[in-house]
């Protein structure tokens, strides 16, 4: 049988792992991992029996963002990225959500991890918010939660430029995350995911929802924000040639 494209596995009480494990496309944002990443995240979120999730891929790849198919809809306005709604499961999830993000994370991939309650990265793997590569502005929610989680100065480099970072090279500008080898991440994520569970459910929820409140109310703004941009962006001939140039380059 051929593995699920998207894994959930109760490691002990209360703590979840939800694992992206597309390895043919990488952990783009396939219909597949979109489909899978929503019902995990849905299922979850009713149980009350769960704790803590953490959210991960497979060997090298965290998730690679927006497949090449995905970009020409968007292009040609057939879709808008908010149809499909991957950013805010990690915040909308009642329980904490731990990034562990132990593999490359790719424009949209990178951003998903950000709205998480917690993120551990890897020395060895590459992080960018890639969007301007291909010549429009960032969408997924990029302008509010990287100033949020990176601060302003380190967010608009790598959104202006559309640089890769290695998550060593992030350590070094003072990310606020643990940034450790890529085979430790997985090792802390759990060892973060156990204090967590030893709290009470009701109370974890309680917090979380105080805690994320302002950035629930906040997003919403900022999406529309994105979505005009991407209005006046997206439809540029140059974007067109760049997304079938450089896609995956």
């Amino acid at each position: 049988m051929l593995d699920p494209i998207v894994e959930v596995r109760d490691l002990e009480a209360g703590i979840v792992q939800v694992t992206m494990q597309d390895r043919v496309n990488k952990n783009t944002f396939t219909d597949g991992l979109i489909g899978g990443l929503t019902a995990a995240f849905a299922d979850i979120g009713a149980r009350q029996d769960c704790k803590v999730v953490i959210l991960t891929g497979y060997d090298s790849y965290f998730s690679s963002g927006g497949t090449q198919e995905g970009l020409r809809d968007l292009f040609e306005g057939k879709m808008k990225f908010t149809d499909k709604d991957l950013y805010s499961l990690a915040l909308n999830c009642p329980i904490p959500v731990i990034a562990a993000m132990q593999g490359h994370g790719i424009g949209g991939g990178f951003v998903m991890g950000m709205f998480a309650d917690f993120v551990i990265l890897a020395r060895e793997s590459i992080y960018t918010a890639n969007f301007m590569k291909y010549g429009f502005t960032p969408g997924m929610g990029s302008t509010f939660i990287l100033p949020q989680k990176l601060g302003i100065s380190l967010a608009g480099e790598m959104m202006l430029t559309a640089s890769t970072y290695r998550g060593e090279e992030l350590h070094k500008r003072g990310v606020p995350f643990p940034v450790v080898a890529r085979d430790k991440v997985l090792e802390q994520a759990l060892e973060l995911a156990r204090t967590l569970a030893e709290k009470p459910r009701f109370s974890l929820v309680t917090l979380k929802d105080h805690l994320v409140f302002p950035l629930r109310k906040q997003l919403a703004a900022f999406i529309e924000d994105e979505i005009a941009m991407h209005a006046l962006t997206f439809h540029q001939p140059e974007v067109k040639q760049r997304i079938e140039a450089f896609f995956g380059k």
